[in-house]
């Protein structure tokens, strides 16, 4: 007599998985909406925050290679003794004899000198505006244009002009350009003949009032030392011609000289305030926490409220690995529609504020979204790990007592 074949156990198909997992959400709509809303707001803040910071950052960017890369800055730095060094007047001209050097044009400080709006303004409210003689090129090489009016010109550089830049047009309350508008300057009064815009790479050029060499010789008494010298040059040729400007600008004393590159500067501003990002993160984090703790709890409240099910499915040939696998992939489920959500939200914040910012991109990196959704995955695999370990130990008739 030969022995009975044992009984091969049922398989879970993955259509009946589904439909399984799907039951505790459809049949409790509401308490697995507020579940979800947690993991839903905590991935929405991840996906938000990465995504206004690469927007952000990639606007930035985008500018920079827009204006170029290949501005270069003089500036003079301090002696040996601590005290502030002075440039060559001759210096613009060394420096433009340098090969692959296309332009040069300069500025000098008028540190004497105080810019108001009439000469009845208290001459502490300074507004934090600072004169400079301007070379006649300037705009070009610094990355900006005239907003209004024109710019110096070999006609008006040596009478008592002056262009605002734009952020001290705005401090100075003056919104457009009129034949006869003056502020007061240095003691005289000084007509004002433009407005620029700002100046992305060079941002003190936005907080200065401009004249003309000549004319702040004659009228405000300067010595004609340049303090700033911008300069472009072949942009493959940048790092040989910032390895001898130091040299070139100032050949006795090339130490007390200081070089800079405004775009890589930008770059690593950029890179300093995505830093900042981690506190951010860390909130999301925390609410995701928060949603992995409800999670937890609707699936151990759901495994107490469904014994009766438990035990029947088991009385009808359900194995342990089922029940645990039903109960695992609901509250995965359930983490994944939150997760879903949160990353539409986030997506959704991040398109409409940086469609708002003037030269930001909208950019959503696959950090972010993939992030939130592995984020949910995770958060839903350990959620329901002790409710579907706890629902395959129910033994059939302990699970039935309930019915």
């Amino acid at each position: 007599m030969s022995n009975p074949t044992p009984p091969v156990p049922a398989r879970l198909r993955l259509r009946d998985l589904a439909r399984l997992s799907s039951v505790g959400i459809r049949t409790r709509k509401l308490r697995a909406g507020l579940s979800a809303l947690g993991i839903a707001i905590g991935v929405a803040a991840i996906v938000a925050v990465l995504g206004l910071s690469a927007s952000s950052q990639a606007g930035l960017l985008a500018e920079i290679n827009e204006l170029g890369t290949n501005l270069l800055t003089v500036t003079n730095g301090q002696t040996l003794f601590g005290q502030t060094a002075e440039l060559p007047i001759d210096s613009p001209g060394m420096i433009g004899r340098i090969g692959p050097v296309t332009d040069v044009q300069y500025v000098g400080a008028l540190s004497s000198a105080s810019v108001y709006k009439s000469p009845f303004v208290p001459s502490v409210d300074t507004n934090a505006l600072s004169v400079d003689a301007a070379s006649l090129g300037l705009p070009g090489a610094v990355g900006t244009t005239v907003a209004q009016g024109a710019y110096l010109n070999a006609a008006n550089q040596n009478e008592p002009v002056a262009v605002l830049g734009a952020a001290a047009a705005q401090r100075l309350g003056i919104d457009y350009i009129y034949s006869g508008q003056r502020i007061w300057l240095g003691g005289m009064w000084f007509y004002v003949v433009g407005i620029l815009n700002a100046a992305v790479l060079t941002p003190e050029i936005d907080s200065a009032v401009l004249v003309g060499f000549p004319a702040a010789e004659t009228y405000l008494g300067f010595d004609g030392h340049p303090s700033e010298i911008y300069l472009r040059c072949e942009t493959s040729q940048v790092n040989a011609v910032y390895s001898v400007l130091a040299n070139a600008a100032n050949p006795e004393a090339p130490n007390e000289v200081d070089v800079a590159q405004p775009s890589e500067a930008l770059t690593a501003e950029a890179d300093a305030k995505a830093a900042l990002n981690t506190l951010f993160l860390g909130l999301g984090a925390v609410s995701l926490l928060v949603g992995a703790v409800g999670v937890a709890n609707i699936m151990i409240i759901s495994v107490l409220e469904r014994r009766s099910e438990i035990g029947l499915r088991r009385a009808l040939g359900a194995t342990k690995g089922h029940i645990r696998l039903q109960f695992m992939s609901e509250a995965v489920l359930l983490s994944l529609l939150g997760g879903a959500v949160g990353v539409a939200v986030g997506a959704l914040a991040t398109a409409i504020y940086a469609s708002t910012q003037p030269g930001w991109l909208v950019v959503v990196p696959p950090l972010a979204w993939a992030g939130g959704f592995g984020a949910a995955l995770l958060i839903g695999a350990v959620a329901g790990l002790m409710p579907a370990l706890r629902a395959a130990r129910m033994s059939p008739t302990e699970a039935l007592w309930s019915i």
